[in-house]
């Protein structure tokens, strides 16, 4: 598909697989084993092999459906978990429950080995080193049960501590066209030879350009005020106006793609034409000029005054 970076020994494609979405309900569907097999079935087909998942997702359907699809090309794919969210939907990150946790997600995954685990949005105790899930971990790479590990973060404070205090694999980061505030760190992470994943990369969807502020959420984004959608909506509308188009997800995907610090990048994926409609746009280049637009658009609009996810 594309020239592809490393995670590990692990040649990864530019554009990964999101796998949240995978049997998960929405507008009222619930997608079936069958057609999230079908779904990652066609993204390996198409030269997609990160996936990333969590115990939590789909309450366990994602790793299950995952564990299916992928059996059969286990050596040619690399699959993220995570630590901290379980399938009853709790949140624990007692480190006594890492190890049973990701055999867990091993039996649904039907693998005997993770590329990497990473923990999913732990608290600043955890990033300074002050628990031993980073020993805990470090034992289990050098089992072979896991090839990698690291953490799942979203703000600017969180990146430092974990650069400034722990040695990981992986970094899945928060970053995306409306939320740059890391953006003077991704160098830093590559020094360090840290893999880069990017998850939010449409934010939760707002970057595709097709939701306005009367939009209505029944999932997590359900937790934005009025004023959220309002604000939202006006950013959307001048990025449109910025960049004379009135679908976004094109130039949002690319843009992240124009780093070179930036490993993958997981946009959730629902669909067969959704998976088709990032395909086409991994090989398309984001010329320098726009890529500093659309910086600038941030440092503009947004920096003074970050958006709440």
């Amino acid at each position: 598909m594309e020239k592809k970076r490393y995670i590990g020994n692990t040649k990864v494609s530019r554009l990964g697989f999101g796998a949240w979405p995978l049997g998960n309900t929405a507008h009222g569907k619930t997608m079936s084993i069958e057609e999230g097999v079908a779904l990652v079935e066609e993204a390996v087909k198409q030269g997609v092999n990160f996936f990333d998942t969590a115990p939590n997702y789909a309450l366990g359907r994602s790793e299950i459906i995952l564990g299916k699809a992928l059996k059969n090309h286990r050596n040619k794919v690399v699959i993220n978990s995570k630590f901290g969210h379980h399938p009853d939907d709790s949140i624990d990150f007692n480190e006594n429950r890492i190890e049973s946790s990701i055999n867990g997600s091993l039996k649904r995954l039907q693998t005997d080995y993770l590329d990497s685990v990473i923990l999913h949005n732990p608290d600043y105790d955890i990033l300074m080193g002050r628990t031993g899930h980073f020993t805990i971990l470090e034992r289990l790479k050098e089992k072979g049960i896991i090839k990698g590990y690291g953490v799942s973060i979203d703000t600017r404070g969180e990146l430092e501590t974990v650069l400034n205090n722990q040695s990981v694999d992986v970094i899945e980061l928060y970053f995306n066209v409306f939320a740059q505030v890391t953006r003077d760190l991704l160098d830093t992470v590559k020094q360090k030879g840290i893999a880069l994943i990017i998850k939010v990369p449409l934010d939760s969807g707002w970057l595709t350009g097709k939701y306005t502020n009367k939009s209505s959420f029944s999932d997590i984004r359900s937790r934005w005020t009025k004023e959220d959608l309002n604000r939202r909506y006006i950013l959307v509308n001048k990025l449109k106006d910025f960049l004379s188009a009135e679908k976004l997800t094109q130039y949002a995907m690319q843009f992240l793609w124009s780093y070179d610090a930036i490993t993958t990048v997981i946009p959730g994926i629902r669909t067969i034409e959704q998976l088709h409609e990032h395909v086409s746009y991994v090989n398309e280049k984001l010329n320098k000029d726009l890529q500093k637009k659309l910086e600038t658009f941030y440092d503009c609009f947004i920096a003074n005054d970050p958006l709440r996810w």
